[in-house]
């Protein structure tokens, strides 16, 4: 029951990163003293480093032999930036090191558990680990597949519809799912719009919950042809909040690029699909090689659908109104080619709850697991 209960608290911790710590993985620790009494907690810190394990070790200190660290991923075995978590575990005399999930980098991927192992260190692994999973889903398809993890999220009416005949679109949910959305925000390391959805609303894109401000994501714009209006907001503020990045196509005008890039977005080339549009595929390669581990999707319906037809998205953040606004309204996802119900794109229901008026479900594919994106305060 302890082992169950620190890996818990563990698993909390590590949670406090998502958003912060790319390209490294949310980790949490829970240190143990041998009299089985909390001597150190910690948690990945802004920008990666330093790692759980050194934070909680730090705090144990001497405490810190003989006892329990109970880890979400396994520590790492190789000089980075820092010293391996590994090395610093058994330097501290930790007698016992309880792992949720291990990790696939290759400059890890069992080592760090065989060198514990080797020291003497007593090594078991397992413990719940598919909440692990779920929580470093983003660095896991980073690591293997050379991706981030796509959330797509969705405010629509019951209908199915993000806005009215005319395009207005403010608001569709209330104040209670639009601040949960902004803490979707604060969970992803990059947020991504298309650019009819900076010409409809001229967006900033960050985190406005108070206190969540300094979380804001990267803002990325899916721009063919770089055509973002230099008067827009994410234009004209680029210089004054995260970075926003352009992802276009080699038929952008150079002088476009040069225009976005004077006023400091940085502009990403990515092969065109046969409609023009930037490969999904390739734009999210791109994220990944610039350490993107976590990428929200808020649309608009040519942008989700473009992620959907590209079969990437992992996960949907689906806000629904109790509104109706008819078969005129502007649909929530555009064409995307399905033709057959075997075709459809399938999502599991992981969780749903209510938001004042509005509901909240998060589905996921059917192979994955994605319940970590719940907001806490959700109930499931």
């Amino acid at each position: 029951m302890l082992d169950d209960q620190a890996m818990r608290a563990a698993l909390g911790l590590a949670a406090r990163g998502l958003g912060r710590v790319w390209p490294n993985p949310a980790v949490g620790c829970v240190l143990l003293d041998a009299q089985e009494r909390v001597a150190g907690r910690g948690w990945t810190q802004p920008g990666g480093r330093p790692h759980a394990e050194r934070v909680a070790l730090d705090q144990a200190g001497e405490r810190a032999r003989g006892g329990t660290a109970y880890v979400t991923l396994e520590p790492c075995s190789h000089y980075g930036q820092t010293p391996p978590c590994a090395e610093a575990l058994i330097a501290a005399g930790v007698a016992r090191v309880v792992v949720a999930l291990g990790d696939p980098d290759p400059r890890v991927n069992g080592r760090g558990l065989a060198r514990l192992r080797a020291a003497g260190v007593v090594v078991e692994t397992g413990l719940r680990e598919a909440e692990a999973r779920e929580l470093a889903l983003g660095f896991l398809l980073h690591r293997t597949q050379g991706r981030p993890l796509v959330t797509l999220k969705v405010a629509a009416s019951l209908d199915g519809r993000i806005a009215t005949a005319r395009g207005e679109s403010q608001w569709i949910t209330g104040p209670e799912a639009r601040a949960v959305g902004h803490g979707l925000r604060a969970t992803h390391d990059a947020i991504a719009v298309g650019l009819a959805t900076v010409r409809a609303d001229d967006p900033v894109l960050t985190c406005r919950l108070p206190g969540l401000e300094e979380r804001s994501p990267v803002r990325v714009v899916f721009d063919a042809r770089l055509d973002l209006p230099l008067t827009s907001r994410l234009a004209q503020e680029a210089r004054l909040g995260p970075p926003v990045w352009v992802v276009g196509t080699p038929a952008a005008d150079p002088a476009r690029r040069a225009a976005l890039e004077a006023l400091g977005l940085r502009v990403l080339g990515v092969a065109a699909d046969d409609q023009g549009r930037p490969r999904i595929d390739k734009a999210l390669e791109v994220l990944a090689d610039l350490g993107v581990t976590r990428l929200l999707v808020e649309g608009g319906a040519r942008l989700s659908a473009a992620f959907l037809a590209a079969r990437r998205v992992d996960r949907l953040a689906w806000f629904t109104a109790p509104k109706l606004l008819g078969g005129d309204a502007l649909a929530a996802v555009a064409p995307f080619g399905v033709d057959r119900l075997a075709d459809c794109a399938l999502f599991e229901p992981q969780g749903c709850g209510f938001l004042g008026a509005d509901r909240l479900d998060i589905l996921a594919l059917p192979e994955g697991v994605t319940s970590a994106c719940l907001p806490a305060s959700l109930p499931t």
